[in-house]
This record gives structure tokens, C-alpha cells and sequence, in this order.
């Protein structure tokens, strides 16, 4: 039984998934069904004799008849209850009854059509403000990892929470960094989020969906020049000094 592993998007099909047999002699062994299973739950059947195949009522399966045959299964409108663990098995005929099976693990992806979103940006940073901005990915299953970058150079979150709904998750990471000369180089500070989403198993060929946003905001150059925030604290403690 050869081994498979397949990751697809929520809503394709899985046009490939196949149960092929290995150490079955055609000359001396008869087959009498292709049967598979969902999480050890049977959801078709392929009787050789017969030519036909029956479906049974598995939770998140739903098989094209049409397509499906002894070699191959098709599933249709694949959701997210799809995913799991799929076992083939290959029924011998009397009187030595054979059997051999094999199974793999199959994830369904629901990946966002948004890009990430940055929240939280001022207009004017100098050395030594903090910036701090959200960043927001859209809804997938699974969640979305999230990595920010400022100028080029990723930088590590200050928190991360994840938000689940209908099946469905939402990341948002927060960014708390304390601004550098090396930051301010230029007039602008260029911050980018980035978020992935990629299949839990690991297989070969992994899905792997990533999505970027950036933004510019204004960083002033000259190293001395305090931010209008300083400025205007600074100017209210000399106020409340006494003379």
C-alpha cells in the first residue's frame, strides 16, 4: 500500500488521493472491495464484482460517485471537518480473506484573502519614542504566524493573542520598540508585518501562504531633535517648576 499525504484549500478537491496496492499477485489473488475510512468511520466502499461503489454518512465527507473508483476516491466541496486521518484498505476474496491498508493524515487550509493589517502608526517619531503598532492578520485555519520587520531587519513582538470564531482564527501581535539612531537613518521608517499560514503536518511538500503589508512613517534624522511629545512635556515641567 503506498503511503500518501495531502494538504488542500478549503472548498478545492482532492483530486489525487489514491489507494494503490503493492504485494498483490493478480494471478493468485482475487480482490473482493476497496473500503476507506475517515478517523476509523467507513465512508466508501468499492465492490470489484459488482463495479459499484457506496457511500456511508461520515461527518465532513462527501464523495463524487462519478470519479471515484477502485483506484481512486474523490471528495467534493472539502470544509474544514474534512480534515483527519484516512485509511485505504484492500480486501482479499476467499478463502485467504487478504487485507492491506495504509493511511495518512489530510489537512484541509483555509487561508485569508487579506493581507495583514498595521494599526497604531503617529506621524512623527524621533530617538528614543516608542513605536508601537498592531498588527492584525485575516482569518484562516490555521492561525496565521505573524513577523515584523523595521527597515529590512525583523524584530521580535512584544505580545501575541490569538482570536478564534467559527471555526476560524485571527492573530494579532503587538510591536513595542524603542527607537535607535540606526532606525532614523533616513526621514522614514519602514515597517512591515508579515503573515503565514502554513499546514501542521509535516509532509514534503508543505502549504505555505504568505501575505505582507507595510507602512512608512516619518522618523526625524537628526539625532538630537526630540519628538513634539518630549517637547511639549518637557516645556510642561519647566512650568511647573518652582522659581
Amino acid at each position: 500500500m503506498e503511503r500518501w499525504g495531502k494538504t488542500i484549500q478549503n472548498g478545492d478537491y482532492s483530486e489525487n488521493d489514491k489507494c494503490a496496492v503493492v504485494g498483490y499477485d493478480p494471478q493468485t489473488d482475487n480482490l473482493y472491495a476497496i473500503t476507506w475510512y475517515k478517523d476509523d468511520e467507513v465512508f466508501y466502499k468499492y465492490i470489484l464484482q459488482t463495479k459499484e461503489g457506496h457511500t456511508y454518512l461520515v461527518n465532513g465527507v462527501k464523495v463524487d460517485k462519478e470519479q471515484s473508483n477502485d483506484q481512486m476516491v474523490v471528495l467534493q466541496n472539502a470544509s474544514l471537518h474534512a480534515s483527519g486521518e484516512y485509511k485505504c484498505e484492500v480486501n482479499g476474496e476467499a478463502p485467504n480473506f487478504n487485507s492491506v491498508s495504509g493511511k495518512a493524515n489530510m489537512e484541509v487550509i483555509a487561508v485569508s484573502q487579506e493581507s495583514p493589517a498595521i494599526t497604531g502608526q503617529e506621524k512623527t517619531y524621533a530617538n528614543g519614542d516608542v513605536l508601537a503598532l498592531n498588527c492584525t492578520s485575516g482569518k484562516s485555519h490555521p492561525a496565521a504566524q505573524l513577523k515584523w520587520f523595521v527597515n529590512g531587519e525583523q524584530v521580535k513582538s512584544d505580545s501575541e493573542m490569538v482570536f478564534e470564531q467559527h471555526g476560524l482564527y485571527s492573530t494579532i501581535s503587538s510591536l513595542l520598540l524603542e527607537l535607535e539612531p540606526g532606525h532614523l537613518a533616513s526621514d522614514k521608517i519602514n515597517v512591515r508585518c508579515e503573515a503565514t499560514v502554513r499546514s501542521s503536518h509535516d509532509i514534503n511538500n508543505p502549504f505555505i501562504d504568505t501575505r505582507n503589508t507595510e507602512v512608512f512613517v516619518q522618523g526625524l534624522a537628526t539625532l538630537t531633535t526630540p519628538s513634539l511629545c518630549l517637547l511639549a512635556a518637557a516645556a510642561l515641567q519647566r512650568f511647573l517648576l518652582p522659581v
